[in-house]
């Protein structure tokens, strides 16, 4: 399925999605800038930081608060190959499938800045920094094919549904 590898950026438990992307930048018709405001209020400046294929880690709830899919859409476009949470709010995790951004439920203690590695088919996050290594379960089939389509828009091009 997916190997991945990433600079990991930590937050906590509840994230919410107007801490993701604040309500306020999301007035324009002009929405392929969404990454330039990405955790804006709760860490500045962060947005220039994150490079393309780093892995955002949180806690319990991520993606709580609205239901915008500009909050997975702005983590994507910043560069963040996938989301390692202990758990998301459940309207965050669909839209975040639709578009394809990869979502992994795992409990974790990894320090900002490690590189981790992430391999969905078995189901193993490695923190390549000191050699730990988190197990989570595998993806229920169907989350398994949108995950390799690139999201349900995706799959719905291919002719997959």
């Amino acid at each position: 399925m997916t190997k991945i590898e990433g600079k990991a950026w930590v937050f906590g438990d509840n994230v919410d999605t107007d801490q993701i992307i604040p309500a306020e930048r999301l007035v324009s018709v002009n929405l392929d800038r969404l990454n330039d405001f990405i955790f804006e209020k709760v860490r500045p400046g962060v947005a220039r930081q994150i490079g393309k294929g780093d892995i955002l880690v949180a806690g319990k709830n991520f993606g709580c608060g609205s239901s915008r899919e500009h909050a997975p859409l702005s983590l994507i476009q910043a560069g963040f190959s996938c989301i390692v949470a202990e758990s998301f709010a459940r309207i965050f995790y669909r839209n975040s499938m639709n578009i394809g951004l990869l979502l992994i439920e795992c409990k974790t203690d990894v320090e900002e800045g490690h590189v981790l590695s992430v391999d969905t088919s078995n189901g193993k996050i490695v923190d390549r920094s000191n050699g730990k290594e988190f197990a989570f379960p595998e993806h229920p089939p169907f989350i398994a094919r949108l995950i390799e389509s690139g999201g349900l828009v995706n799959l719905v091009r291919e002719g997959g549904f």
